[in-house]
């Protein structure tokens, strides 16, 4: 009897090793600092979740990158672990890194085209052929598009707007309503005023 409760303990205390493993993180929760972001992490199965979702997202990106010259994704990745670390600073901790986690399996999956898009839309800029912008819309979680103008590429995330749908990048920003974008391009940049082209 003492045999088959001993047995029946072990099976059910590595059933909760198994499950709680799944539940955790991507990496490894052993050495993490008390209180750090990574702790927090380790704490929060949804933040855990996130963190296993990226990882999918990112060894999906590794594998089109394999390539890639210069190798940017890794060296990305190790900055936007620093910027997610950094959330250690605002008052809402779990939303910030919540935040954080959206928005980079997002620009992941658009960047890499790892989900469906819609485009490429040309959009020719304060009535000048020669002046186009190209966009192409991605299905990700929040929205995101990437803008191609001339020879640079942003990568924007879609906004609350109270009208149309807006977008903004690093510095850029676009606002599509009822046939018309107003585009703007750079720190401080005039706004264009842009119309899909006419096929």
């Amino acid at each position: 009897m003492k045999l088959t409760a001993f047995v029946l303990g072990v099976v059910l205390f590595s059933a909760g090793l198994v499950r709680a493993a799944g539940e955790g993180p991507s990496f490894s929760c052993d050495n993490v600092a008390s209180g750090s972001i990574e702790d927090l992490v380790c704490l929060d199965a949804q933040l855990s979740a996130l963190d296993r979702e990226l990882a999918s997202v990112y060894g999906q990106a590794a594998e089109i990158a394999v390539n890639e010259q210069p190798p940017v994704l890794k060296a990305e990745q190790r900055g936007w672990i620093k910027g997610r670390n950094e959330c250690w600073k605002r008052e809402d901790k779990h939303a910030c890194v919540e935040s954080e986690y959206r928005h980079r399996i997002a620009e992941l999956q658009a960047r890499y085209r790892l989900v469906s898009g819609n485009g490429p839309v040309f959009f020719v800029c304060d009535d000048q052929p020669a002046n186009e912008v190209v966009v192409t819309y991605f299905e990700t979680e929040p929205a995101t598009l990437i803008a191609e103008y001339g020879d640079s590429v942003s990568l924007m995330f879609v906004q609350p707007s109270g009208s149309g749908a807006k977008y903004e990048g690093r510095n850029e920003s676009f606002w599509e309503h009822q046939g018309e974008a107003m585009i703007t391009w750079g720190f401080e940049a005039p706004t264009m005023k842009c119309r899909p082209r006419e096929q």
